[in-house]
């Protein structure tokens, strides 16, 4: 490759390098790196719009070669109902870190879906009980799809119930997921009985008020909750982030968003009570799940290095594919 080109890859192409199993090995292996201190923080800026707005995530990426990188993100809930577009659509940017230059411009779609599930997987891993066979998913979207297959990854699923306010998506997901996972998925309008009946329950939801209430979840669970990405976004019960063990995939952002952020601000827990940053868990600093009983909920807000990580991990195969288009900025 010619060293003044930057490769240009399409949704399609990055679909196509970077499978489940790729992604979650490489978000484990970063925040092992970050909970050994080998990983700088990451930066993040957000711009309000109406009805919507925008993220800006970057972080550097050390390893053989180092990488910096930036992903920047516009979500507009309510785009599939007023002009047929995705709710989440952006781009991120792959710069080398010796020099600067722009390696590659990569839709963002596809890694943010995937690394988002690939995080749960990773904490599902350490903080789920090893026998996890029932699963309940709460928002049957894209995100409901990604993190059921990433969980299937990791965790021996047999059963799963699914629960969306449309019941056609939930519908959609058992007959179609259900096939392709070969296990048992079943709609439910009944969320709190799912819940009980649930080892682990992901929620991944547009939601602003909490619907996993603590006295609907059994002992033992292992909640990921990601769709609480913005300090207004709530789903979980404050009273159960109080009670559980809260894992955070960065403390300093769960402190300012997702439902430890909730939980804080309404009295119910202060920021040391967060237990740990997943970080810590995976490089071995803190053990993760010390007994069968432990409610454990992972407090899912979405890092950069997460992105970084899955964007190098495609560039470079990518490069050794041949497989996008190159261009040059300056032509």
């Amino acid at each position: 490759m010619q060293s003044d080109r930057t490769l240009l890859l399409r949704r399609s192409d990055v679909e196509q390098l970077l499978t489940f199993r790729d992604c979650i090995d490489a978000v484990e292996e970063v925040f092992r790196l970050q909970g050994q201190g080998k990983v700088p923080p990451s930066g993040i800026l957000g711009v309000k719009a109406l009805g919507g707005g925008l993220h800006v995530k970057a972080g550097l990426l050390p390893g053989q070669k180092d990488y910096i990188v930036a992903k920047l993100n516009t979500n507009f809930p309510n785009n599939r109902a007023r002009s047929n577009l995705p709710t989440i659509q952006g781009v991120i940017v792959v710069y080398d870190a010796e020099n600067g230059r722009t390696l590659a411009v990569l839709d963002s779609i596809d890694i943010t879906i995937k690394r988002t599930a690939a995080a749960s997987a990773v904490a599902a891993k350490y903080l789920a009980r090893e026998n996890s066979s029932v699963a309940t998913i709460c928002g049957c979207g894209q995100q409901g799809w990604a993190q059921l297959r990433a969980m299937r990854t990791v965790l021996p699923l047999k059963k799963i119930y699914a629960f969306d306010l449309h019941q056609r998506a939930a519908n959609s997901l058992a007959t179609e997921l259900g096939s392709e996972l070969q296990v048992e998925i079943e709609p439910v309008h009944d969320l709190p009985g799912a819940i009980q009946k649930g080892d682990v329950c992901i929620t991944c939801t547009p939601a602003n008020d909490f619907f996993v209430h603590r006295k609907d979840v059994s002992l033992g669970t292992f909640i990921a909750a990601v769709g609480a990405d913005d300090a207004h976004k709530q789903e979980i019960d404050p009273a159960l982030m109080a009670s559980a063990k809260v894992v955070a995939d960065s403390l300093e952002q769960c402190w300012a968003i997702g439902d430890t952020k909730h939980a804080i601000a309404q009295g119910f827990m202060r920021k040391e009570d967060v237990y740990a940053a997943l970080a810590e868990i995976v490089a071995g600093e803190k053990p993760g799940r010390t007994n069968d009983d432990e409610i454990i909920v992972f407090d899912s807000t979405g890092v950069a290095i997460e992105d970084a990580v899955a964007a190098a991990a495609v560039y470079e195969k990518a490069c050794a594919a041949t497989i996008g288009t190159h261009f040059n900025f300056a032509a």
